[in-house]
C-alpha cells in the first residue's frame, strides 16, 4: 500500500478504509504480515479489534507513538483499539502495571505520554514503586492513590491478559500491531512503523469484509 493512504489517514477523519485495487499493491502473507496459527480472543466479536504492543522503555514505541495515536484517534467506530504493555523480562512487568493503573484511572490521554516522555527525554527511571509514586505525584495525582491502583488484582489481572495475548500472537519486538485476533505486523516486517499503519488498515478492512 503506498505511503499517501497513511498521510490521509492522518491528515482526514476515517470513514473506510478501501483495499488496494491490484493485487501487486496489496501487503503479502509471510512478508508484511504473518497469520497467527491460532486465533485470539477479542473483547467484543462485534468490533474488529486493534492492538498496539508497546513497552514504555522502547525507544521506537516512544518515537511512534504521535503518528500512532493520531491514527487510533481516526479510525471508524466498529473498530476497537486497545494498547497492550509488554514484558520481555521481569522488570519490565512494573511498566505492564503502571500503563494498567493508567488506564484503570481513566488518566491515559493525560499521563502516557508523560511516562514516555520522562522515560525518553527527562531520564526519568520509573523502575520501583516509589519512583513510580513521585512521578504520579509531580503530574498532580494522588500518590496513594495511583501506587494502590498499581498493586491492585485488577491491574495484576489485566497483566496477566496482556501477557497471553502477547504470547498468542507471538510477539517477539516492540512496536508491533495485532488485529482482530488474527494477524500481526509490525516495522520490521513491514518495513517501518508508518508502513506498518498501512498494512494495519489493510488487515482492518479485510476483517471488517469478512476476508
Amino acid at each position: 500500500m503506498k505511503r499517501r493512504l497513511f498521510a490521509i489517514a492522518l491528515s482526514a477523519p476515517v470513514t473506510g478504509f478501501v483495499l488496494p485495487s491490484s493485487a501487486q499493491d496489496r501487503p503479502v502473507e509471510g512478508r508484511h504480515y504473518a497469520v497467527l496459527q491460532s486465533r485470539q480472543p477479542t473483547r467484543d466479536t462485534r468490533q474488529v479489534e486493534v492492538l498496539e504492543f508497546f513497552a514504555y522503555s522502547c525507544g521506537h514505541c516512544n518515537a511512534f507513538e504521535p503518528a500512532l495515536d493520531g491514527w487510533q484517534r481516526k479510525l471508524p467506530r466498529d473498530v476497537l483499539f486497545r494498547r497492550i504493555p509488554v514484558a520481555f523480562r521481569n522488570d519490565g512487568v512494573i511498566h505492564q502495571k503502571l500503563y494498567f493503573a493508567i488506564e484503570g484511572m481513566g488518566l491515559v490521554e493525560e499521563l502516557h505520554p508523560k511516562v514516555f516522555a520522562a522515560i525518553h527525554t527527562q531520564r526519568i527511571r520509573l523502575d520501583t514503586p516509589e519512583q513510580i509514586g513521585a512521578f504520579a505525584a509531580v503530574a498532580g495525582v494522588d500518590r496513594a492513590r495511583f501506587l494502590q491502583a498499581l498493586d491492585s488484582f485488577a491491574v495484576l489481572t489485566k497483566v496477566k491478559q496482556a501477557t497471553a495475548l502477547v504470547s498468542g500472537y507471538g510477539v517477539s519486538g516492540t512496536p508491533s500491531i495485532g488485529v482482530n485476533g488474527r494477524w500481526l505486523t509490525s516495522g520490521s516486517m513491514a518495513g517501518s512503523n508508518p508502513k506498518s499503519l498501512e498494512v494495519a488498515e489493510y488487515l482492518i478492512e479485510r476483517a471488517r469484509k469478512g476476508a
